[in-house]
């Protein structure tokens, strides 16, 4: 039996677990569709996402379409749980990508499609809600087309638009988007010896590729336009690849914690065959697998092995973390979507003890590696990084019902950046000024271009000393450069090592190991963060902010309350284009301001507007101080205090 690995994704509210639900009830899983208002669906198990009637963590159900097994993974739609999207990108052999025939083409949907775009995933479009007053047909389509800039196939009509009784009727699909990509193609259609069934083979090659989009119309709420879905992703997406005699290579998108607090890691099988017993290597460490469990008819089932192809629970791997490779390690694909760019400080109630919030967020932050946490040993305070203000409801409100954790926030702050502002060098060396580490360490830090992170190279001989000085070095490089001279993370930088000294072990006349006399580790990590900050002194850092992208649509009339407010946070319009009786504002916005003027639009555009935006950019600070954070290291800005912590001493 065939297997495929199916990802469901689409704007909030576009009807993704409508649809999910629709095709369980279509495959026979379930007997009777869930409702999101009823919180009664199958994928959203959890008492969170049912009252609140939104998908937050991604779940997997199975069901068979003839001969082939889709693993189905239906994923949230709200931009702040974009991390668990960008998780399950990496297991998919296909999606469907769910657009409302309503509201059409939404901010999420463009960001998605580009990703997949980019992935070149094989994705069919279900434009969703045809039986909705206000549904659209050829709008929609131009909206993939020109918004989305995507070769769509429509693969038929819409009748009755609009109302209950609107059907999905399948048409010829037109040659003119497939004949773009094959000159062969047209050719014949040109000559006009062109049949249907060579129209059938280009389209499923074209699509198995990400180069044409088919587009399917219907509704979940009726099923109308369903089957003929299910019959597109049977014979259209590629069904998935792996040679189960390989070496086993497998890739982690989602860890749970079991009734017992056990960890179950979701896996997929790229190659390989896994068992029961198996030990197995990941993150740098072993595990031994003690049980398995496949998705098979819509639950889940134990089994002794998994092939490769397959989405597996598994047991036993108590370090496994979310993008663990587990067997042979897998290319990292890297981040498909923005960090969070903002924070902020949890507060403990009253009667919330600090040790268990603090696991209880280390928990939390195991299952969604997005969210940074930060704990200040000084102030006793934990930070953590999210997407937005209604992740910190859902953060809140799962502390509470899952931890019995009472708990409130400080005000969201934008998380910035930090990145050299120019180029600057220092060095110590050993027993000379107030080192008081037997270690010599020279470094140079230089401005990167953006986008770049961190580079850490070297101008001495490798053989200088031993590589364990030398990694203890760049270890703590990176670590120190979490904070900069202004408390944020600094990046796009490249630093150099230029100078490096040790002292050999050394004894007293063949006595044991004289600490005293050689050099370890601990000299290297302890002067490394002077040195480094030393060099952040002369080189100066400038503070950068996240810049927001937006797309506003509003009546035109509204365009003189709209503009004063929108310079007064800070907002710049770059393009004004005029569309019909309205008007499309294009630019960039703080990350700070985004929230309070999602708030304002609908008051200030006669609830007209509509508001779209996602992170662009860092740019430099240049309105009002500097922001500054609290360190929490050992804070080697101040050289005395440093040393005071870390050896113990002032130097000398």
């Amino acid at each position: 039996m065939h297997v495929l690995n199916l990802g469901i994704l689409a704007h909030v509210d576009a009807g993704k677990t409508s649809l999910t639900e629709r095709l369980l009830h279509s495959a026979g899983i379930i007997d009777e569709i869930g409702s999101v208002d009823a919180g009664s669906t199958r994928t959203d198990t959890l008492a969170l996402e049912r009252r609140r009637g939104i998908t937050i963590k991604s779940a997997v159900v199975s069901f068979p379409v003839d001969d082939v097994t889709v693993n189905l993974i239906d994923t949230p739609g709200h931009p702040d749980f974009i991390a668990e999207v960008e998780r399950v990108l990496g297991v998919l052999d296909g999606a469907v990508l769910v657009v409302s025939a309503v509201e059409g083409v939404q901010a999420q949907t463009r960001i998605l499609m580009r990703t997949l775009r980019r992935l070149r995933i094989p994705t069919l479009v279900f434009v969703n809600k045809t039986d909705r007053r206000g549904a659209r047909e050829q709008g929609v389509l131009t909206e993939l087309t020109e918004r989305l800039a995507v070769p769509a196939v429509p693969m038929g009509t819409v009748t009755a638009l609009g109302t209950r009784e609107a059907a999905f009727r399948p048409g010829p699909v037109r040659e003119d988007v497939l004949t773009e990509h094959d000159d062969d193609l047209l050719a014949a259609y040109v000559d006009g010896t062109l049949t249907p069934r060579r129209v059938r083979a280009a389209l499923v090659a074209q699509t198995g590729r990400a180069l044409v989009h088919p587009v399917y119309f219907g509704s979940a709420a009726t099923g109308a336009g369903v089957p003929e879905l299910i019959a597109g992703i049977k014979e259209l997406l590629p069904a998935a690849a792996g040679d189960p005699e390989a070496p086993l290579s497998a890739s982690v998108f989602k860890v749970e914690r079991g009734p017992a607090g056990e960890k179950i890691a979701y896996a997929r099988l790229f190659s390989g065959t896994l068992r029961t017993r198996d030990r197995v290597p990941y993150a740098r460490t072993e595990g031994r697998v003690t049980a398995i469990s496949v998705f098979d008819h819509g639950t889940d089932v134990r089994q002794e092995s998994v092939r490769a192809g397959r989405i597996a629970r598994l047991w036993g791997l108590t370090g496994v973390r979310i993008g663990d490779s587990i067997g042979a390690p897998r290319e990292d694909p890297g981040h498909f979507f923005a960090p969070p760019t903002l924070e902020t400080v949890v507060v403990p109630g009253p009667d919330a003890d600090r040790r268990s919030l603090h696991l209880a967020l280390t928990q939390l932050a195991e299952q969604d590696p997005l969210i940074g946490l930060r704990h200040d040993e000084v102030r006793q305070e934990t930070s953590v990084s999210l997407y937005g203000e209604v992740q910190k409801e859902v953060v809140q409100a799962t502390l509470a019902e899952d931890y019995g954790l009472q708990v409130t926030f400080r005000e969201t702050t934008p998380l910035c950046v930090e990145r050299p502002a120019g180029t600057g060098a220092a060095a110590e060396f050993i027993k000379k000024g107030a080192n008081p580490f037997l270690a010599t360490v020279g470094l140079r830090v230089e401005p990167a271009p953006p986008g770049t992170g961190v580079t850490f190279g070297l101008e001495v001989e490798l053989g200088a000393m031993p590589y364990a000085f030398f990694k203890a070095v760049e270890d703590t490089v990176r670590t120190t450069l979490g904070q900069g001279l202004h408390g944020w993370q600094v990046t796009d930088c490249a630093v150099t090592m230029t100078h490096s000294g040790y002292w050999p072990r050394q004894s007293h006349a063949h006595q044991g190991f004289d600490k005293s006399m050689s050099s370890t580790g601990h000299d290297f990590r302890g002067l490394t963060p002077l040195v480094l900050v030393e060099a952040l002194r002369r080189a100066g850092t400038q503070v950068y902010e996240p810049m927001h992208r937006f797309r506003l649509r509003a009546p035109a009339d509204t365009l003189g309350g709209l503009l004063p407010v929108l310079a007064s946070l800070g907002a710049v319009p770059q393009t004004t284009e005029p569309r019909g009786d309205g008007c499309v504002l294009e630019g960039t916005v703080p990350a700070a301001r985004v929230h309070g003027l999602e708030q304002r639009i609908p008051g200030l555009t006669r609830g007209e507007g509509e508001w779209e935006s996602a992170f662009g950019h860092y740019a430099p600070v240049v309105r009002g101080t500097v922001p500054e954070r609290a360190r929490t290291d050992h804070n080697p800005l101040n050289r005395k205090e440093y040393l005071l912590r870390v050896a113990g001493r002032t130097g000398g």
